[in-house]
């Protein structure tokens, strides 16, 4: 009698094959073909209204004082 095949708990145990489907769709992502960086950036903040920004932002959150 061969042990190995009597005790399965000695037997090394299999993963799972896992299949993954990949869409075809376009991601909602950025477009980089027609991604104007130079636009987008005259677009944006300045520094000084990103912060200013930012902190209308944290103190409109709920914070319990």
């Amino acid at each position: 009698m061969n042990p190995k095949k009597e005790n399965p708990k000695a037997s090394k145990a299999e993963e799972p094959s896992v299949t993954y489907e990949s869409s075809k769709q376009k991601s909602k992502g950025i477009d980089r073909d027609t991604f104007d960086f130079d636009t987008e950036f005259e677009k944006g903040y300045t520094p000084e209204e990103f912060k200013e920004e930012m902190y209308k932002r944290i103190n409109a959150y709920p914070w319990k004082k």
